[in-house]
């Protein structure tokens, strides 16, 4: 036996891209959690330099951004002699991932022809509504800034079998979708679970300042 049957399940984090053209071409589930995730947040205060009255005062939820690095390896499906993985490797991973910064095919070549049609503006295609998924609790809309793949070993077909992809990640917040968009939805429920876990996590705090004789208000 192999297996712990009372160990506890370990949820796989994913980054999913929604299309309705096309949507299964962007659902990227970690094949490995990564070990570290780089959370940076950057304040959004109104009163910089400004009215004294305004500095307390908050433009908007902070800009996040978040690093990981995913990595990817094929050898547990080879072992299992995976067709899919013998033919292609790891491409279908990578190339799930690679599509959240591709814009689809099938709208380039429809702005194309309606360009040889005389169309005097083409709107750029939208990309795909995108989310990270690190467990139940923070599921947030995202836009890839950074994105780079190394490869580390190739089979004889030359398939990538190994690789780490290095990801840049910016959290959309209200500030950027429009009320139409499912992810302004999205981050308000996240950021008001965070104000729960918030409060449970203030309670012992508060309670060990006021032991110390600290008044607050």
């Amino acid at each position: 036996m192999t297996t712990f049957p009372n160990s506890p399940k370990l949820l796989k984090g994913a980054i999913v891209g929604i299309d309705p053209m096309n949507p299964l071409a962007s659902i990227a589930v970690f094949q490995y959690n990564p070990d570290t995730v780089t959370r940076s947040l950057q304040v959004q205060g109104s009163g910089d330099g400004g009215d004294r009255s305004e500095a307390m005062r908050l433009k908007g939820p902070p800009i996040e951004t978040i690093k990981m690095d995913v990595e990817i390896d094929a050898t547990d499906q080879m072992e299992k002699a995976d067709s899919m993985t013998k033919e292609l490797g790891i491409y279908p991973q990578l190339s799930a991932l690679e599509m959240l910064v591709y814009p689809k095919s099938t709208l380039v070549i429809a702005n194309t022809v309606l360009l040889g049609l005389g169309t005097v503006e083409v709107l750029p295609p939208i990309g795909p509504f995108t989310l990270l998924v690190w467990g139940i609790k923070r599921v947030v809309p995202v836009r890839l800034t950074e994105f780079s793949i190394t490869e580390e070993a190739f089979d004889q077909a030359l398939n990538p079998i190994r690789a780490k992809v290095s990801l840049g990640l910016r959290v959309l917040s209200y500030n950027d979708l429009t009320i139409t968009n499912p992810g302004y939805y999205v981050f308000l429920a996240h950021q008001i679970a965070k104000e729960v876990f918030a409060t449970m996590g203030s309670v012992g705090n508060l309670g060990a300042v006021a032991g110390s004789d600290v008044k607050l208000f």
